[in-house]
C-alpha cells in the first residue's frame, strides 16, 4: 500500500549545520500492517513520517501509495493524483483538501494541535466527518450526524459522548487527544500517521490513549505507522516493529509471532548487532 525507495533527505546543505535525515530508507507497508517505529533522538523517524505526509520533498527516492508516486505532490495536494485514478468519472470535483482527508490521517504528539479548542465537541468532529463530503453554506448538524458523533465518542469511553457542547479547550490533554485520534480515523483512511502521540501525556493518561490507539485500527483495519520513544509500547502495539538509526531502517521485524516473543533486551542486542554500536541502557531510545 506504501513503498518508499531509496527515500533520502538532507537539512542545511552545504551549510555548517547540514544534517542527513534519511540515508535512503526502503520500506513496503502491506494493507493493514500496523508499523511502531523506534530509535533514538535524530534516528529520523519523525522525518520519515513527514516524509511520508508530504510535509516537504525529499532530495531522492520514491514515495507511492496504491502504486502512485506522490512525491512530487505538497501535503496540500498529496492525494489528488490518487484520488483521481480511482473516483468515477461521473463523481464531482474534489478538492484537495477533501481528498486528502481520505488518503491520510495524522496526530501529532502535541494534543493541541489536533483539535480546534475554542469549537465545541460535536462542532470539532463535524469539521472531521464532513471532510469527505460537499461542503455547502449550512453548518447546523443534523439529528442523524451528532447520533454518529455519540455512537463513535461512547467508544473512547471517557463520557465525551453526554459533553457534546463542551469546548474542546476545557478538555484535559488525554480527553483532547483521544478525541483528535477519533477525528483523524472517522473516515477511515488510507494511512495513518501517529508521531509519538502519547509523549506528552502521564503514564496513566497515555497508556488510555495508546488501549484506544489498538482498538480503533484493529476495528477499522487501518495501516499505521506509529513512531513512538518508547520500546515497551512498540512491543505491544503492532503486528510489526521497525527501528531508525542515523536515518535508515536497520531493524524490521516483520512476522508478528516474532515480534510478540520480543522483549526490551532482546532489542537492546538487536540495535548493538544492527548498528554496531553499544548501548548500555534503553534511555537512548527512551528519549
Amino acid at each position: 500500500m506504501l513503498t518508499c525507495t531509496d527515500v533520502k533527505k538532507t537539512f542545511d546543505k552545504g551549510l555548517a549545520t547540514e544534517k542527513v535525515a534519511l540515508g535512503g530508507v526502503n520500506l513496503h507497508l502491506r494493507e493493514s500492517d500496523f508499523i511502531t517505529v523506534i530509535g533514538g533522538n535524530g534516528a529520523g523517524k519523525s522525518t520519515f513520517l513527514n516524509a511520508v505526509a508530504g510535509v516537504f520533498k525529499v532530495d531522492s527516492g520514491t514515495i507511492t501509495i496504491d502504486g502512485h508516486d506522490v512525491n512530487r505532490h505538497p501535503e496540500y495536494t498529496r492525494a489528488r493524483l490518487i484520488r483521481r485514478a480511482f473516483r468515477p468519472l461521473i463523481a464531482p470535483p474534489l478538492s484537495s483538501e477533501h481528498m486528502r482527508a481520505k488518503l491520510i490521517g495524522r496526530v501529532f504528539q502535541d494534543p493541541r494541535m489536533g483539535t480546534a479548542p475554542s469549537m465545541s465537541i460535536e462542532e470539532n468532529l463535524a469539521i472531521a466527518y464532513r471532510r469527505c463530503k460537499r461542503r455547502t453554506l449550512r453548518w447546523g448538524i443534523k439529528r442523524s450526524e451528532r447520533a454518529i458523533y455519540r455512537e463513535s465518542l461512547a467508544v473512547l469511553g471517557l463520557g465525551l459522548e453526554d459533553r457534546l457542547s463542551v469546548k474542546v479547550g476545557t478538555l484535559s490533554g488525554g480527553q483532547r487527544q483521544a478525541l483528535t485520534l477519533l477525528m483523524a480515523t472517522i473516515q477511515k483512511p488510507k494511512l495513518l500517521l501517529l508521531d509519538e502521540h502519547t509523549a506528552a501525556l502521564d503514564p496513566k493518561t497515555a497508556k488510555i490513549v495508546l488501549d484506544l490507539t489498538d482498538k480503533l485500527v484493529h476495528d477499522n483495519q487501518l495501516t499505521t505507522l506509529m513512531v513512538t520513544h518508547n520500546m515497551r509500547d512498540a512491543l505491544k502495539s503492532g503486528n510489526r516493529l521497525m527501528m531508525m538509526h542515523e536515518g535508515r531502517i536497520i531493524l524490521d521485524v516483520q512476522n508478528a509471532d516474532e515480534k510478540a516473543k520480543l522483549t526490551v533486551p532482546d532489542l537492546l542486542k538487536m540495535f548493538e548487532q544492527a548498528s554496531g554500536e553499544e548501548m548500555l541502557s534503553d534511555r537512548m531510545l527512551l528519549t
